[in-house]
């Protein structure tokens, strides 16, 4: 894929394939911490090796032209122009991303001088999957623009632009877990974003240097399983309802021991919890076990990757899926049936919703040597279940072996 974009930049811009530059964005998972990222949790993060290619030249000017691999059209802006919010998100588009990267760099006070011509890849399939595809598109377009305009900038810095891209420009209500797995991600490490203090952490995977596969490579792989479920509306009805139980749980919680914090659950002592419960209704009663339970596996699952025990990781992990399940209680059927077929394919050590559970897909770790193995079993079992929905995802977007991947970075041309 990376000589294609190559090839098209040159074909769009007529300059030498020499000159072309490449940003490799990943796609993340989030293995631990489901749902409690709006709570003040911690959450887990690990890029795979799928994502997002960004080939781009410096324009002679201020123009930016682009392309797009899923997209039809050519637009063309300048980055001397004023870009301003979006109000209205039924308009955004494929290339809302690039103007809210030039409208967030502008707003930091950066001065952009030139432009870029370029061409934008994803993989067929992968958006709207759960796996962080519109954070991967702003900040690829954010580390095209600082490069051609000789901005130094740290992944810190881009975080925040990327949640600029996102908030003000875009008027989406997304956080800085998305960027922050994107940017700060490494190989073999898991990463641990602390929601609260928006404070990274990082746990080197033990047994990778003991590990027998090739290169150093750990001894499983990431199994991606697609539901064919594209559209969003029971999240818009009903994830934000959860929010908003889990909030009026922190506050009934905080009210009982006398505080007056923000009502979210991490401002919740884990002893008033215990001691308080009984107080809370059935709905906040499960909301609030899923944020404290999950906290709990998310210590564990720090733990386990350290020393290398996949099959406790992996049982935390599927243990995190069957508490959306019954105490989060969100999951479409479909969604819930590709998660009890994962648990039962061969190799497979663990596996939950990569997202909200409503549509995209199922992720899952798997035992290296078994990964096509359970693909296969995972593929034929779904489609018996959903042949319809199958049948609309490409033979070989179904279920995807993955690999551990890296940050996002700039790849010049050798």
């Amino acid at each position: 894929q990376l000589d294609i974009v190559r090839k098209n930049v040159v074909e769009i811009s007529g300059r030498d394939a020499r000159e072309v530059r490449v940003v490799a964005c990943p796609y993340r998972i989030c293995p631990l911490g489901a749902h409690i990222d709006h709570q003040g949790g911690i959450v887990t993060a690990m890029t795979i090796n799928y994502g997002v290619l960004l080939g781009f030249v410096p324009s002679d000017d201020a123009e930016v032209v682009l392309q797009s691999g899923q997209f039809k059209g050519i637009t063309r802006f300048r980055v001397d122009d004023l870009q301003k919010p979006i109000e209205n998100r039924g308009n955004i588009t494929w290339e809302s991303y690039a103007r809210g990267a030039v409208y967030a760099l502008q707003n930091s006070g950066y001065d952009l001088r030139k432009g870029i011509i370029g061409y934008i890849s994803g993989v067929n399939g992968l958006d709207s999957s759960g796996l962080s595809s519109s954070a991967a598109v702003g900040i690829a377009y954010l580390l095209a623009l600082e490069n051609v305009n000789d901005l130094v900038l740290s992944p810190v810095d881009n975080i925040q632009l990327d949640k600029s891209i996102e908030n003000r420009y875009l008027g989406l209500e997304n956080g800085i877990l998305d960027p922050s797995a994107i940017l700060l991600s490494r190989y073999g490490y898991l990463t641990f974003m602390d929601c609260k203090t928006a404070s990274p952490s990082y746990v080197y995977f033990s047994e990778l240097s003991k590990s027998q596969q090739p290169q150093g490579r750990p001894p499983f792989k990431i199994l991606l399983a697609f539901s064919g479920l594209q559209h969003n509306l029971p999240k818009s009805r009903g994830y934000n309802m959860r929010v908003f139980e889990c909030k009026e749980a922190a506050r009934a919680l905080l009210c009982a021991s006398g505080s007056e914090d923000a009502p979210i659950l991490r401002k919740v002592d884990p002893g008033v919890y215990e001691a308080q419960k009984c107080i809370l209704d059935e709905n906040l009663a499960k909301r609030a076990e899923h944020y404290f339970s999950e906290m709990k596996r998310v210590v564990k699952g720090r733990e386990a990757w350290a020393r290398g025990d996949l099959q406790e990781l992996g049982q935390l992990i599927s243990a995190s899926g069957r508490s959306s399940i019954v105490n989060y209680e969100c999951g479409s059927k479909e969604m819930i049936q590709l998660y009890e077929i994962l648990l039962k394919a061969p190799g497979v050590l663990g596996a939950r919703f990569s997202g909200a559970g409503f549509r995209g897909c199922c992720l899952a770790i798997v035992e290296s040597d078994r990964a096509e193995e359970a693909a296969a079993y995972v593929g034929a079992e779904y489609e018996r279940s959903q042949p319809e929905l199958v049948s609309k995802i490409p033979a070989d977007r179904r279920v995807l072996v993955c690999e551990p991947g890296d940050s996002a970075q700039v790849i010049l041309q050798s």
